[in-house]
């Protein structure tokens, strides 16, 4: 009968001692590292602190974090890559067919032979590496990203207990470098939503601030972007001897790069105006400039015209705008064609023009196609009749308050539908002589 009280043997002793060596060993190692990431906030810093206790932790040679950009196609990035000195050879990276593995089982992944595992044929593997071993960084069940270490020091094998501690040293950095990612992309939207707010203030300050005073007529005009920024543009300025330039134009696309674009047509129709007398000539050299200094998927409807004040005449080009209405104070209208493609197709285009007298109370209302393309939830388009409609309903009002009845026809027709493009729109008239 055996002593309960006898002493373990050496054998045992000497297990159990190991045991806890091992567990103290990863508890200081995991300890070190939550103090060393615990105060960083830089995704990139605390990649490199994790990748070099890993190495520590596994006396290995190479390491590396891959971040995966999206499971469904495992576009993955590296954004840091360490070595800890021993071997400044070929730094080596994840192969995809090692991140379809990890995608799939989502599991720790050791390699003793890489050229001659049969779970990886057909990987190229890099002569110098000698063993391989993978860990995943998962989220809430998701695949993030995969810490790799390459080669074991003086030419050993990785072991269950270096797959453990890194395991475990993946899956206690795997939130916190998930949170920084995540906190850097906060960080990143505001500072796009800010510079989009300045950008805003800065199309609109392109924009003109007030018609021009006239004794003869009354203009309006006004643009509301579908989103932040947008595409569209109006303008009206002075260019000499009563006469005014009046634009409304679309670019194609929309936000930031197509207010870029706009803005530049908009300096462009504004340095020709002053030097051309014709809208059709404005508008040619307009597009031969657009052609020449953008790519071929950029385009631009435009309508341009002069207004005479004195001879009370708009001369007008329509590059492929949606056909302005010119409205007679009867109630009687005609759509002003004549003109030629929209801009930027092609470099050589002849454009043609043409002159319209304006009566006492005529209108003429240029609008971009976010007006007759508002769509409600039913997918039914606003359409060209319901805006003219509003216009014979709305005719004796200002020109401000026809372009309100407009704006708010076509916020109705939509409904809860969002606005799908950039609304703008601009009116003149000519007062009654009555007035």
């Amino acid at each position: 009968m055996s002593n309960p009280l006898q002493t373990p043997s050496q054998p045992l002793l000497h297990e159990e001692n190991a045991r806890l060596q091992r567990a103290v060993h990863e508890l200081s190692v995991l300890n070190d590292l939550a103090l060393a990431i615990g105060g960083q906030q830089q995704s990139s810093e605390i990649i490199q602190t994790i990748i070099h206790r890993s190495l520590r932790a596994v006396s290995a040679e190479q390491g590396v974090i891959t971040l995966v950009e999206n499971e469904e196609n495992l576009a993955m990035r590296t954004l840091v890559r360490t070595m800890d000195g021993r071997d400044a050879g070929m730094r080596f990276h994840l192969d995809q067919q090692l991140l379809g593995w990890m995608y799939i089982h989502k599991q720790a992944l050791m390699i003793d032979s890489p050229s001659t595992d049969d779970r990886f044929r057909g990987v190229l593997w890099d002569p110098s590496i000698r063993s391989v071993l993978c860990v995943p960084l998962i989220v809430k069940s998701s695949l993030r990203g995969v810490l790799t270490v390459y080669n074991k020091v003086g030419n050993a094998h990785f072991t269950s207990d270096d797959q453990r501690i890194l395991a475990i040293i993946a899956s206690q950095s795997a939130q916190i470098l998930e949170n920084a990612r995540l906190l850097e992309s906060e960080k990143a939207f505001q500072r796009m939503q800010e510079e989009l707010r300045v950008a805003a203030q800065i199309q609109q300050n392109l924009l003109p601030q007030s018609p021009p005073e006239t004794a003869d007529y009354e203009i309006a005009g006004t643009t509301l972007p579908a989103q932040t920024v947008g595409g569209d543009y109006f303008d009206y300025f002075p260019v000499g001897n009563g006469r005014f330039g009046l634009a409304l134009g679309d670019v194609s696309g929309k936000g930031l790069p197509a207010s870029l674009l706009m803005a530049n047509v908009q300096a462009t129709l504004r340095g020709q105006a002053l030097w051309v007398k014709g809208a059709a000539e404005c508008i040619e050299r307009a597009n031969r400039q657009l052609y020449l200094s953008t790519s071929s998927d950029r385009f631009v409807t435009l309508f341009f015209a002069f207004l005479d004040v004195n001879e009370h005449t708009v001369t007008y080009c329509n590059a492929g705008q949606e056909s302005p209405i010119l409205m007679d104070a009867d109630g009687s209208c005609r759509r002003l064609t004549t003109g030629g493609p929209l801009l930027g197709v092609t470099e050589k285009i002849r454009y043609e023009e043409a002159t319209v007298s304006l009566k006492p109370g005529d209108l003429l209302l240029v609008f971009s196609d976010g007006f007759s393309e508002a769509m409600n939830p039913e997918g039914e388009f606003l359409g060209d009749q319901r805006i003219l409609s509003v216009v014979l309903e709305h005719r004796g009002k200002t020109v401000p308050a026809i372009i309100t009845a407009l704006l708010r026809s076509a916020a109705a027709h939509s409904g809860a539908a969002p606005q799908s493009d950039d609304r703008t729109v601009l009116a003149i008239r000519r007062y009654n002589e009555s007035r």
